[in-house]
């Protein structure tokens, strides 16, 4: 049983939510978002970075204290509205190559504490807890957690006929992506979709783990506080069939002392190597990794020297680690080493090969990406990937629907 709930949500009002909307903050290039702050007063940019005016180096708690007023004044001069009645709202993404398609509805902290909400990454304490002093200063959260359901006939009916109604948004925005917006608010259609929902027996996040997490340390903090909005968090859920999940790829700074023939000699040790050359070679499934080193792409077959392994051996992220990064490379610590950084599957390899050519970076590594049924298997086993594993779309605009504390 999966339960969901409507709320009273706070929004831009329409015809300003092209511009108050805006991608996740880390997102923004320092130039890109010096020129959002100056050009446009309406972006939300301007609630999240609040001490951007007077170029102010100010403490966590300043600045959030700082979001919270700036919040208000966005809501003070109008630029927000708050809805009178709970309501879902279903949401349609196009990008340049997908459309995604997700209900925005309040998910329960107890069914994430019970493992109704799986999950299949692990978190970073000191994060989990700066966004739960964030989520307790300011008093909102705008950026659900992306969580997927099994494909659902009756659900995916309803969707098609919702989209044929008015929104009560419809905009597009600088990278060219269409934003649509419907409010369900009728009675019939909440309740229907509740029924739903509850006949789902197990939902899985596919992002936002950390959000989740810090949205379960405060309620644990506050749960003896009369505030039943803390018993869930905003969550955008969207079947499985229309996550659309990349890789990270890899590169590293150096060879941890090693020459090109010694690095190579040592890789033919668990993979078949075959030059490339020039050719932008990709891997094509499990098992396959590229590699960009001195100019030349590689590509690299893993030998599966183990006949039984384990899910998390079976990883493609896993055996990079296993046999490459930690034994040949030295790179033990996958999120906190400055060796090794990471690039969304979603960019060209042209960008992996532009950093290595540079010569900031020594060598990159193509990974294929994981499939949601790998992941589901993980999570039903409560098993983690690895760091850096998935880069999953879509995204949400942040400062389009905004849940109050």
């Amino acid at each position: 049983m999966s339960k969901i709930i409507p709320f009273k949500a706070v929004r831009p009002t329409s015809d300003k939510v092209a511009l108050v909307t805006c991608r996740n903050y880390d997102d923004y290039s320092p130039a890109e978002l010096a020129s959002w702050l100056n050009f446009n007063p309406y972006s939300f940019l301007h609630i999240i970075n609040p001490a951007y005016v007077h170029a102010q180096k100010i403490t966590l708690d300043k600045r959030f204290k700082g979001v919270a007023h700036k919040y208000q004044d966005f809501k003070n001069e109008g630029t927000f509205i708050i809805d009178e009645t709970p309501a879902f709202f279903l949401y349609q993404i196009d990008t340049k190559s997908q459309t995604f398609t997700g209900l925005v509805a309040g998910t329960s902290i107890e069914e994430y504490k019970t493992n109704i909400i799986k999950k299949h990454e692990d978190t970073l304490q000191y994060r989990v807890e700066l966004f739960k002093d964030y989520l307790h200063q300011t008093g909102f959260n705008t950026e659900p957690v992306l969580i997927t359901y099994p494909d659902n006939e009756d659900i995916n009916n309803w969707i098609t006929k919702k989209l044929k109604e008015q929104p009560v948004y419809h905009f597009a925005t600088t990278n060219k992506e269409k934003h649509t917006l419907w409010k369900v608010d009728a009675d019939s259609e909440i309740n229907w979709l509740q029924k739903q929902f509850e006949n789902i027996p197990e939902l899985y996040i596919a992002d936002g783990h950390h959000r989740s997490e810090s949205a379960e340390l405060l309620y644990d903090q506050y749960r003896n506080v009369e505030n039943d909005k803390l018993d869930y968090f905003m969550s955008f859920l969207i079947a499985e069939s229309n996550v659309k999940i990349y890789e990270f790829n890899r590169i590293i700074r150096d060879l941890n002392g090693y020459t090109k023939e010694v690095f190579l000699e040592k890789l033919s040790d668990h993979f078949i190597i075959k030059s490339k050359e020039q050719e932008l070679w990709k891997p094509q499934g499990k098992f396959e990794f590229g590699m960009y080193l001195d100019g030349c792409f590689y590509a690299l077959f893993y030998k599966q020297e183990t006949k039984n392994p384990s899910i998390i051996e079976n990883l493609d992220a896993q055996i990079l680690y296993d046999k490459v990064l930690l034994p040949i490379l030295g790179i033990e610590d996958l999120r906190n080493d400055e060796r090794i950084e990471y690039i969304p599957g979603k960019q060209s390899i042209l960008t992996l090969k532009e950093l290595v050519d540079e010569g900031e970076f020594e060598v990159g590594f193509m990974l294929f990406p994981s499939d949601i049924k790998e992941i589901k298997t993980l999570a039903d086993k409560n098993l983690i990937m690895p760091p850096k594993s998935t880069y999953i779309e879509p995204k949400f605009r942040s400062g389009l629907l905004i849940y109050e504390l």
